[in-house]
């Protein structure tokens, strides 16, 4: 009898807990890596906190299973994917259902496809299951019970009409809102003995309105015995956030898995990385310990910023080829146009400009506690008369520097451009609009990190960069994609803003292809 926590309306059947093991042990094998072919053997936290329990107890009157609901939380690489792989094929071929319907859902099409593709290599790989089944490219189908398996995604039009007996929500942090998840659920209830389940790794938004949010809170609460819900399985791994997490202990306790699929060496590799690249920490805390975070980061440390400037005479720089970045503020606001120049050795020299008008840099100094005037003095401002800029000085000056340094193109923000863009472009300027968003910001701005540690730009020192690079906070959206939350972040960003726009650029345009993303996908650091 396995150990299972019983009140006097429920029973461990231990044949059909052992049943869903024996199904899995037996009929599904591994689809990719070193041991592709094999058959997989579940792990004992598999089966004695999942598989047993889901299919185990039932309800001591109608022999139905407790559980409707199986909620589990856990980092990558402890074969999430694989075991709701398996899961659903276990619904699909071995459960009693006639005519199931079982899903693979996730955020987008990819994600959904992911889970469903694994299990579809398991069937071909089976000779018991793809005997059984006909396997299409959209879906898996069980004649003999008139069963199928499909996918769904956030990103399709909803769907009604489903009469759903098993759906696999995957990486449930990803949904964009909760509008999938409550069609799915709906769309079990003609069932008997249904089965909604989410595995998915922490996410990075606690706002309301997070589905994955609220039903992490609703699992957590259900494991402490806050709430009662018999029917709810919560099966949370995760670290606290008051962990050390460059501990051992740490990576042990979150990852049930630890020493089988999770490498000592591999944790130690990236828990450093979390202490050195501060915009990875809580990507770290996220993925490798299951601890919700928020997505607001910092980003690049003051030290590591430092650590990229030495002496450099920029009439070296004369002809030379180089791309900009536009960031146009509001009238009376700073506005920043940044270079960078490739240079021979695999390095980077970023040659900043702001601008400010004259009569605003006092109450900043007062109101902002910054230094303003100081910069001004140092020549690192240019200043435009009055207390508005005035968008001809930036042109004039952006135009000097076009005799001086080959510009091939400028980026700018293409929601904030106006009659500066128009003249540029009329002046022979070549113009690019870079938008703002995660699509065209990710790359650059991980790129730019990525060569900070390296230390392969140099700055110059410029005391404005420095001080906006303090300022910065960065947003992550589900993706693990980043962007400077210019919102959030405090004070002005415009500079480093300008820098990845610039570098963005730059990368675009050295790509063979449309984009440098498409040839060579997000950096990895």
């Amino acid at each position: 009898m396995n150990t299972i926590s019983l009140t006097d309306n429920y029973i461990y059947d231990e044949v059909e807990a052992d049943r869903a093991v024996a199904f899995i042990e037996t009929m599904i094998r591994h689809s990719k890596g070193e041991l592709a072919g094999k058959l997989l053997m579940l792990e004992d936290w598999q089966k004695e906190d999942i598989i047993k329990p889901l299919f185990g107890t039932k309800h001591a009157e109608t022999g139905l299973r407790k559980y409707r609901t199986c909620y589990v939380e856990i980092p990558r690489k402890n074969g999430k994917s694989t075991l709701g792989a398996a899961i659903a094929l276990y619904m699909l071929f071995a459960d009693s259902e006639k005519g199931a319907e079982v899903f693979s859902c996730a955020g987008d099409r990819a994600q959904a496809s992911i889970i469903f593709n694994l299990a579809k290599s398991m069937v071909e790989m089976s000779p018991q299951l793809f005997k059984r089944a006909k396997v299409y490219r959209n879906s898996i189908l069980n004649p003999s019970k008139g069963n199928t398996y499909k996918t769904l995604s956030s990103d399709a039009s909803l769907q009604h009409g489903h009469n759903a007996h098993a759906v696999l929500f995957d990486e449930l942090h990803t949904q964009p809102n909760r509008d999938l998840w409550d069609t799915m659920v709906t769309s079990t209830g003609a069932r008997t003995q249904p089965l909604i389940m989410a595995i998915t790794t922490a996410g990075a938004s606690k706002l309301d309105g997070n589905i994955c949010w609220e039903v992490h809170n609703y699992a957590v609460k259900v494991k402490e015995g806050i709430i009662t819900d018999d029917t709810f399985l919560p099966v949370v791994y995760a670290a606290s956030a008051e962990d050390d997490i460059q501990l051992e202990e740490t990576w042990k306790k979150a990852n049930p898995n630890y020493g089988v699929s999770i490498r000592k060496d591999y944790m130690e590799q990236e828990a450093k990385k979390a202490t050195e690249i501060v915009s990875y920490e809580n990507t770290f805390k996220r993925l490798h310990l299951n601890i919700w975070t928020s997505s607001i980061t910092k980003w690049i440390s003051d030290a590591a910023w430092l650590e990229n400037y030495y002496d450099f005479d920029i009439s070296k720089l004369k002809n030379k080829k180089c791309w900009g970045g536009l960031d146009l503020a509001s009238t009376r606001d700073l506005s920043s146009f940044v270079l960078i120049f490739p240079m021979e050795d695999d390095t980077y020299i970023i040659l900043p400009y702001f601008f400010v008008p004259r009569d605003t840099i006092y109450t900043r100094v007062m109101k902002d506690k910054v230094p303003y005037n100081e910069w001004e003095r140092n020549n690192h401002l240019i200043i435009s008369e009055g207390d508005v800029q005035d968008y001809e000085v930036i042109r004039r000056e952006i135009n000097l520097l076009r005799e001086k340094f080959n510009i091939v193109s400028i980026a700018f923000d293409r929601w904030n451009s106006s009659q500066l863009v128009i003249n540029l472009s009329n002046d022979g300027c070549n113009l690019s609009p870079f938008g703002q968003g995660y699509a065209s910001m990710s790359a650059p701005t991980k790129e730019l990190e990525k060569m900070v540690l390296k230390k392969q730009i140099n700055h110059l020192n410029n005391p404005i960069l420095r001080w906006q690079l303090s300022n910065v906070s960065l947003r992550t959206d589900p993706a693990e994609n980043i962007k400077v939350d210019k919102a959030r972040s405090t004070e002005k960003v415009d500079g480093i803003v300008a820098t990845v726009m610039a570098l963005g650029e730059y990368m675009t345009d050295e790509s063979p292809g449309d984009s440098v993303y498409n040839e060579r996908g997000l950096i990895a650091l």
